[in-house]
């Protein structure tokens, strides 16, 4: 056999060679990238090993970023349409004449009723600018992507410890011994999850995937349980009771940093039953070991967890932990107990239990570190907890996530792991007050013609005082959040617009304004009804129920199709962004840290930044902070502009790095003109070093609590006391028992009551407990692969030979006992809908649960695919089976299929039946391609184009 020769490689750097750094946008990592120019094409992409996200790593996704910026399917010109919604007619128009439409009509809307106007954001990473906007327009109808994505994890967070998973913190990735994964896809944290599971694995610390599929992370994990869906919450509480009755818990952290000790009002049937008992000066209350009743972090005190005390006023009180064991301690929790529903057997239970206790008490970690909190301690080192946990959608998207999140913080909060060394650490902003003290506006008096919000129109409420309803209770927000339905409905519920919009319900509205949210098809629960409701016309007038509708996107999604106006975006690769402090920043455990975008080439196409062009419609519409006194634009160099000089309170702006007129500020100072480029001179990223005795126990850590407030991230250096019980919650439930002058409508009043417990406990996902078990006896899943994001990723040429269909995955034993075997087509059956998909068989799933990949199946005619691309012909969507309602209580209300405290989409609560069947069903009809899109290439070829194009040069 002759052994072939390589083929040759001319390796010689070109002269017409440029590198630019950015920051990619193919997932929401937000990771450093350089991208390799020749000849002023993008030639590759590479990671940027400065940057602190990802230090040079660069996934699947982000090396494909040159095939979505070259993507087929960009959008090239505005366009308005011209035929029935849905069938893709249009005619290309100038952005004069598109910009002239809007504003027309939003100024209109405006000038009479500015809840009128919905704006809502998909996966947007600029919402820093839109929810702004909508506030300066005068509407409350805004939200973005997180609704049904992860506010479950957010709120719960915020609500218990002030900080959260995902973006807001991160293991101890240089000490943690024992991490513990709940319910985490590969597309969440990418890089940064790699890199660190990659030093724990070199380390020799124990990985624990709870989760009820084996892919990814959890393949890689040293031991997998694999979890009935929706039960994450009962097994973190079988693990609490072992731990009380065990007596493994931090009782000195939980006395000095929470608010365990405090004391709880038992006086049924009053007012402040179940609230913290308070001094006259409002500090809360403890009980010592001599009986007597005192404030709080006394230092001349030492409160005891347990006990009955008599307040000043003859009522009793007892210590919020007392409260907090009782529960868990009950028998409803014993591993035995849970073991059926878990899928976890008693004895793992147990030992895993067993474990925590262990890494996190036996460790001996120990930094020397000298530190003082906030009570003037001194320190002379760091003692660690080197437990870590890290959760995501697979906890988040559940109708009972939010409990189970807090459940997940309290496990936390007994072994005093949070920013202890070895355990989960804030990231900067973070920590904030519990809850950051920002509340939505939007009340009634609050919303005027032609005047703006008194506030941002999402925020964190209290008490009912600060929800947004009507006199009798209704909703004021198109989306319902804030009301009693979703009260702490922390990012808005945009899965509900289209429904609501639809049915005027709580009103009609005019105009449905929406960018990067493809609500017709993967970001839409009852895709088949929300397609209907989009099309659908009012019987007298003719006309639609949803009025009008623009849309803006870079790509022919299948939501363009549905558009009234369609403003054409750039791609990431063509414009500025801004990764905010603001918003959701690129900060690390022990420094804070923003990004910008920057455009690395000009659009060959009529199109625009999306921020951009909202800013115009702004200046034009003569927004408040969008003009000068005189009516001129205040941005006239629009986004870049904005990102500079625009201040949320004097001397914070957008970006934290090079502030001052001569760039010598860090987070606070004045504007500065040049601040761009210093961001551009290094690598578009800033990063400000956390001084090393300020970078644990940031929440009663002295030093971190006045380096937060000079930076702006803190109003006051005061502690962050953990909330083992949340009084906020108590006082919906005693609204809903009759107290107080803001109480719900007496159809909401059993489930406050229900939901809004300040003790987190679990309950069974609301469509699990609904539906009969016999006749959909499996749970149906679907997460994102590690090279793909959203719907993004299954339009781009490189990527889609990773994932061009996707497959449901069924356990073995199950496909078994069907007759079905890999490939067969199968129906997947849920009491809302029907889908077909071919099966394929495996090992690593929870038996009674089958799944498949996201946002792969796509609709004939959408993204400029072929109609016979595989994932118009094989793909399929999980979505069609998901209702947006659950099916009909007492008296008929439907309420959403939501998370009742947050609102957030329970998209992981599908129950099916699964069959084989012979053939599959026929495909929805393809859409129409939207006019001036590029001929559909039959092959997708880059490099040819340098070879073609390459100049001659010099041997």
């Amino acid at each position: 056999m002759t052994a072939q020769a390589e083929p040759h490689s001319d390796t010689r750097p070109h002269r017409n060679t440029q590198t630019v750094t950015t920051t990619c946008y193919m997932c929401a990592c937000r990771c450093g990238i350089r991208v390799h120019l020749q000849d002023g094409q993008i030639r590759y992409i590479d990671g940027n090993p400065d940057h602190p996200v990802n230090k040079g790593v660069l996934c699947a996704k982000g090396s494909a970023g040159i095939m979505q910026h070259l993507s087929p399917a960009r959008l090239t010109a505005p366009l308005k349409r011209v035929g029935p919604r849905g069938t893709g007619q249009f005619v290309t128009i100038s952005w004069d004449e598109a910009l002239a439409t809007v504003t027309e009509r939003l100024g209109r809307i405006r000038a009479t009723d500015p809840r009128r106007l919905a704006l809502y954001t998909g996966r947007d990473q600029s919402q820093a600018l839109t929810g702004w906007w909508a506030s300066q327009f005068g509407t409350p109808n805004y939200a973005a992507h997180g609704g049904f994505c992860s506010v479950n994890m957010a709120a719960a967070g915020l609500y218990t410890f002030g900080g959260s998973f995902w973006e807001f913190g991160e293991p101890d990735w240089e000490h943690t011994r024992y991490f513990l994964l709940f319910g985490v896809a590969e597309d969440h944290g990418s890089n940064p999850l790699k890199i660190g599971l990659a030093k724990l694995r070199a380390r020799g610390a124990k990985i624990v995937s709870i989760n009820p599929i084996r892919t990814g992370y959890s393949a890689i994990a040293d031991e997998w349980l694999g979890i009935r869906p929706g039960t994450d919450g009962l097994l973190v509480a079988s693990l609490i009771r072992e731990l009380l009755r065990a007596q493994k818990i931090d009782t000195d952290t939980l006395t000095q940093t929470s608010n365990a000790a405090w004391l709880v009002i038992d006086a049924p049937g009053t007012a402040d039953d179940g609230l913290i008992a308070r001094d006259d000066r409002g500090h809360p209350l403890t009980l010592d070991a001599a009986g007597t009743v005192g404030p709080a972090f006394d230092p001349a005190r030492t409160p005891v967890l347990g006990g009955t005390a008599m307040l000043a006023d003859g009522r009793q009180a007892v210590p919020a932990f007392q409260l907090t064991a009782a529960r868990f301690l009950d028998d409803r929790y014993a591993p035995e107990t849970v073991a059926a529903e878990t899928g976890i057997d008693a004895a793992t239970i147990r030992r895993i239990a067993a474990e925590l206790a262990d890494a996190a008490f036996s460790s001996g970690l120990e930094l020397p570190v000298p530190w003082t909190d906030w009570q003037g301690t001194h320190h002379e080192t760091m003692v660690g907890r080197p437990v870590s946990m890290h959760a995501m959608r697979g906890v988040s998207a559940h109708s009972n996530g939010f409990h189970t999140c807090r459940l997940i913080h309290l496990l936390q909060m007994l072994l005093g792991t949070i920013d202890a060394p070895g355990g989960f650490r804030y990231k900067p902003p973070y920590p904030k007050p519990i809850p950051p003290a920002v509340k939505p506006a939007g009340k009634p008096a609050g919303v005027v013609p032609n005047w703006p919000l008194s506030g941002p129109p999402l925020g964190f409420p209290t008490a009912p005082e600060d929800l947004l309803v009507e006199r009798d209770g209704r909703p004021c927000r198109l989306d319902k959040a804030y009301s009693w339905e979703a009260p702490l409905a922390a990012h808005g519920l945009m899965h509900l617009v289209i429904r609501n919009a639809w049915a005027g319900d709580p009103y009609p509205i005019d105009t449905l304004f929406m960018f990067m949210a493809n609500m017709s098809w993967n970001s839409s629960m009852a895709v088949g009804e929300t397609l209907r409701m989009l099309t659908d016309k009012d019987a007298t007038t003719g006309e639609y129920r949803i009025p009008f509708l623009i849309y803006s996107d870079a790509y022919a999604s299948e939501m363009v199709a549905y558009a009234d106006i369609v403003l054409p975006d750039t791609t990431y690769l063509e414009r500025h962004d801004c990764i905010s402090l603001l918003d959701r920043p690129i900060s690390d455990a022990d420094g804070a840290a923003d990004s910008i975008r920057r455009p690395v080439v000009a659009p060959d196409r009529d199109v625009r930044p999306f921020q951009d062009v909202l800013i115009e419609i702004g200046a034009r519409l003569k927004l408040p902070g969008l003009v000068t006194d005189d009516g001129s634009p205040r941005y006239p160099g629009l986004y870049p502009d904005y990102m500079v000089h625009h201040e949320r309170k004097p001397g914070q702006g957008l970006l934290a790095g090079w502030r001052g007129a001569q760039a010598e500020c860090e987070a606070l100072g004045p504007p500065n003109p040049y601040q761009l480029d210093a961001y551009m001179a290094n690598g578009c990223f800033w990063r400000g070093e956390i001084p090393e005795d300020a970078r644990y126990f940031k929440h009663v850590n002295q030093a971190y609590l006045d380096w937060a407030t000079d930076m702006g991230f803190l109003d006051r250096p005061e502690p962050v006391i953990h909330q083992l019980y949340a009084e906020s919650l108590q006082r919906f439930r005693l609204a809903a028992a009759g107290h107080g002058l803001i109480q719900p409508p007496d159809e909401h009043r059993q489930r406050i009551a229900t939901y809004f417990d300040p003790l987190p406990f679990w309950y069974p996902p609301f469509e699990v407990d609904a539906v009969d078990a016999a006749a959909y006896p499996l749970h149906a899943l679907t997460q994102r692969p590690m090279a793909m994001y959203h719907a993004w990723g299954s339009q781009n040429a490189w990527l889609r030979q990773i994932h061009g269909e996707n497959r449901l995955y069924v356990a073995r034993p199950r496909a078994a006992a069907l007759g079905i075997r890999d490939d067969d087509w199968v129906r997947l059956t849920s009491h809302h809908g029907t889908i077909t998909a071919q099966a394929r068989l495996m090992e690593g799933v929870n038996p009674d649960t089958v799944w498949t990949w996201n946002a792969i199946g796509k609709r004939a005619g959408a993204w400029n695919l072929a109609p016979d691309a595989p994932e118009a012909t094989r793909g399929f969507l999980m979505n069609h089976l998901i209702s947006d309602l659950l099916p009909a209580r007492e008296g008929g209300y439907r309420y959403a299929n939501a998370d009742p405290v947050t609102g957030q989409a329970a998209w992981y609560d599908l129950k099916v039946r699964l069959e084989k069947v012979a053939a599959p069903d026929a495909p929805l009809p393809a859409l129409g391609l939207p006019r001036g899109q590029p001929a559909r290439p039959t092959t997708l070829g880059y490099g040819s184009w340098f070879r073609k194009n390459r100049k001659k040069e010099p041997a």
